[in-house]
């Protein structure tokens, strides 16, 4: 499962209450893998919403945010036993549980169908606009892009969010303001947890059923014409390479 662009969190939280202050403690680990070392591990103090110590396992020690944090981080600090508590958390909390929702969840997941198709222009910037819409996914975490020849587009590019079906599954769009070049690919790149490498679609103009009557007949007729040209080219080429093999040059003083 290819998910390297995504990053996942875990939290564990406890509280407690009296008179009215509330102290709660979260666990929580971020992870892109089950593997121990794509996992960062924190747990961290909190007192009426303020964070005031917190464990890191890739600092492996604890650092306070205020006066009460730094002593008490300081004496766990100096303390071998808490710090290979918490060290050995990044493992007994992180790995097991991440490894269970992996098995339970992740894997649990529908790879999208992905459909473009041509708009009315938005805006007087550019003529053309694209819409790559992308169906029936889940988990809803999904990213969508935009290839011009190969290359990224990165502006004139609007998306909507995910957007739950109410069947489990989500739908997302992405729109592409562009002005049109003759000869080039447009495509349309998601990349999701369900799939093992990125997806990738081109537009097709020839099949785009939104797209108005005379602009596919005048895309087909740029076509036919540009193949005349070629052969019309190349049976020129053949026959000046034939009447050249028939010539006898004569040399001249």
């Amino acid at each position: 499962m290819a998910s390297s662009f995504l990053c996942l969190s875990l939290l564990f939280i406890s509280l407690s209450t009296a008179d009215g202050f509330l102290e709660y403690n979260v666990w929580r680990c971020a992870f892109t893998s089950t593997d121990l070392k794509d996992i960062e591990f924190y747990f961290s103090y909190n007192y009426n919403k303020i964070k005031y110590i917190e464990f890191s396992s890739s600092l492996g020690k604890f650092v306070g945010y205020n006066e009460v944090g730094v002593k008490q981080a300081e004496a766990w600090n100096n303390d071998p036993a808490e710090l290979a508590t918490r060290r050995a958390d990044k493992e007994r909390y992180c790995q097991h549980n991440i490894g269970i929702w992996n098995s339970n969840i992740l894997s649990k997941s529908v790879s999208p169908t992905v459909r473009i198709q041509s708009s009315a222009a938005s805006s007087g910037h550019h003529p053309a606009m694209l819409v790559c819409s992308v169906y029936d996914f889940y988990p809803k975490y999904i990213k969508v892009s935009w290839l011009r020849d190969g290359q990224e587009v990165t502006s004139d590019v609007t998306s909507t969010e995910e957007m739950a079906d109410g069947d489990w599954y989500y739908q997302t769009h992405s729109h592409l303001e562009y002005t049109p070049r003759s000869g080039e690919k447009i495509s349309c790149k998601v990349e999701h947890a369900s799939l093992e490498k990125p997806l990738i679609t081109d537009w097709d103009p020839s099949s785009d059923s939104s797209m108005p009557e005379s602009e596919r007949n005048k895309l087909a007729i740029g076509a036919s014409g540009l193949i005349l040209g070629l052969i019309l080219s190349l049976a020129g080429f053949i026959y000046y390479r034939r009447k050249a093999r028939g010539r006898i040059l004569v040399p001249t003083n």
